[in-house]
C-alpha cells in the first residue's frame, strides 16, 4: 500500500474531522494536505492498522490547528499593541504635528511606521520590500510606537 491508496481509503474520514474542527472547508483542505505531506516522511505509518493510521491524521490535523490559532493570538495581540498613541494618525493631530513627532524617530523607524500607518502595509508587505522578516518589521514597529508614546507624555 502506497500513501495515494491510503489517502484514498481514508479521503472521506479525514475530510470530514478537519471540517469538524475548522468549520472553514479551505482551512480544512489546508490541514489535510499539510497531515498527508507529513506522511510522506513518516515510513511506519503503512504498515499500521487503518484505526492507527486515522488516529495519526487526526492527531496531526488537529495539532496543526493548534499551532496556526495559536500563531494567530500572538499576531493578534501584536497587532493590537500597535495602537498609536495619537488615533491612528488623526483626530487631534493634523499632518504637521504628526511630521514633528516622526522626526523624533530615526529614519529607519519613521519610515515603518508611515509605511504601516500612512500607506497600510501589513508587516508582511514591508518585510518583502525591505527583505526583513514580518516579526523583525513588528518588533521595530512596537519600538517606534512605544517612543512616540513616551513623546507625547513629555508633551
Amino acid at each position: 500500500m502506497e500513501v495515494c491508496d491510503l489517502y484514498e481509503t481514508l479521503k472521506y474520514d479525514l475530510h470530514r474531522f478537519a471540517n469538524s474542527i475548522t468549520r472553514h472547508e479551505q482551512e480544512a483542505d489546508d490541514l489535510v494536505q499539510d497531515a498527508l505531506v507529513k506522511s510522506l516522511k513518516e515510513e511506519q505509518l503503512l504498515s499500521l492498522p487503518v484505526y492507527k493510521q486515522k488516529a495519526w491524521f487526526y492527531r496531526v490535523m488537529k495539532n496543526r490547528l493548534i499551532d496556526d490559532r495559536r500563531k494567530e493570538k500572538r499576531l493578534t495581540v501584536w497587532e493590537e499593541d500597535f495602537e498609536l498613541p495619537f488615533g491612528a494618525l488623526t483626530g487631534d493631530h493634523n499632518h504637521v504635528e504628526i511630521t514633528e513627532l516622526l522626526s523624533h524617530l530615526p529614519q529607519e523607524l519613521s519610515d515603518l511606521v508611515f509605511k504601516k500607518y500612512w500607506l497600510g502595509l501589513t508587516s508582511q508587505e514591508i518585510g518583502e520590500r525591505l527583505s526583513l522578516p514580518a516579526s523583525t518589521v513588528r518588533y521595530k514597529l512596537h519600538l517606534a510606537i512605544k517612543r512616540l508614546r513616551k513623546i507625547i507624555e513629555e508633551e
